[in-house]
């Protein structure tokens, strides 16, 4: 069951850390303009993990007597965790609108640089050459997709919004890469309180507050923003028709989930930065993916920054391999020694 689950947790994660970006980007080129309708996308579809929910709670409601598994405490952990999120979609929303999907995606793979240095300081997570190597790599690539504004600017762009854009993606990322460890170490303390291990339903349990909470952030600036009234006339003037622009809606909301939930569970079965690496080796299938759809440009600064992000990428799993094997070892020489 574990290894089934783990294989549907990454399958899931891929679908929605690949499409969702393109589906976003899509809202925005072919007329969308609200930010904050597009920040509420991102986790609006937080009512889905209802259904598999209740399928666990009619499964276990013989086996214990309270039907959620959340303590108060972690309760609380998880509603500020949300409206960090809701903070993070909004960021995000504003990079995308400004930028091309191969460019921000790009720029998104810095938080695997940000969650190795939070998860260092938050709950100790080892830092090792390689990951220092990879963070150096990511950090060249973001900075030399900075001094290529130019000729990556998309058409009709201002050079302030595409700096903007170009910012508020990176401070997505860096709030992002704080939010991964803090899941972790939210675990972690359930887990030491409650004396037992956490499981998945815990781990939707947490998704769902998490997204409720950063939706309710979202909502409140809709209101504001009067984006509510406006969807409508919107519709109307959408590129693909009131009916795609619906449906660009609803699958942007669901392939975020995907993404949100998938990266919670990366957290529950590995690390934070294990969840940070997933997400960062997900990002050339993105950029392929707009250069195919959106008919962006790919020219040899961005090549050369994908490079070094592989190479980093590259560089942090050989360092894995090589601190796993290492732990391995002695554990061999051991059993060989008492058999013998």
């Amino acid at each position: 069951m574990r290894r089934s689950l783990l294989a549907l947790n990454f399958a899931i994660m891929v679908v929605g850390t690949a499409g969702s970006p393109l589906v976003l980007r899509l809202y925005f080129l072919r007329g969308g303009r609200r930010k904050w309708l597009s920040s509420w996308l991102q986790t609006g579809g937080w009512p889905l993990l209802l259904l598999p929910l209740l399928v666990s709670y009619a499964l276990r409601r013989h086996r214990q007597k309270s039907m959620y598994l959340m303590t108060p405490r972690l309760f609380l952990s998880c509603a500020a965790l949300g409206l960090l999120t809701g903070v993070d979609d909004l960021l995000y929303a504003y990079g995308v609108s400004y930028l091309p999907v191969s460019t921000s995606s790009l720029l998104v793979s810095t938080q695997l640089a940000f969650t190795a240095l939070f998860a260092f300081l938050i709950v100790r997570q080892r830092l090792t050459a390689s990951s220092a190597n990879a963070v150096a790599l990511l950090c060249v690539g973001a900075a030399m997709l900075g001094l290529n504004a130019r000729a990556d600017r998309p058409t009709g762009e201002s050079r302030g919004r595409y700096y903007a854009g170009f910012a508020m993606t990176l401070a997505a990322a860096a709030l992002y890469g704080l939010v991964l460890p803090l899941v972790e170490l939210s675990q972690a303390a359930y887990a030491r309180a409650a004396g037992r291990a956490v499981g998945y339903t815990l781990v939707m349990e947490m998704q769902l507050v998490m997204g409720f909470f950063a939706t309710l952030f979202s909502t409140v600036g809709m209101i504001v923003n009067n984006d509510f009234p406006a969807i409508p006339r919107e519709a109307q003037e959408f590129g693909l028709g009131p009916a795609g622009y619906y449906m660009v809606l609803v699958g942007c909301a669901i392939l975020f989930q995907f993404f949100f939930l998938g990266t919670v569970g990366a957290i529950y079965y590995g690390s934070a930065l294990l969840a940070g690496v997933v997400i960062a080796l997900l990002i050339p299938v993105a950029e392929v993916l707009a250069v195919v759809f959106f008919d962006e440009p790919f020219n040899s600064t961005k090549g050369v920054a994908l490079v070094l992000s592989l190479w980093g990428f590259a560089s942090y799993f050989y360092g894995e391999f090589k601190a796993n094997k290492a732990k391995e070892d002695p554990d061999h020489k051991c059993g060989h020694d008492q058999v013998s």
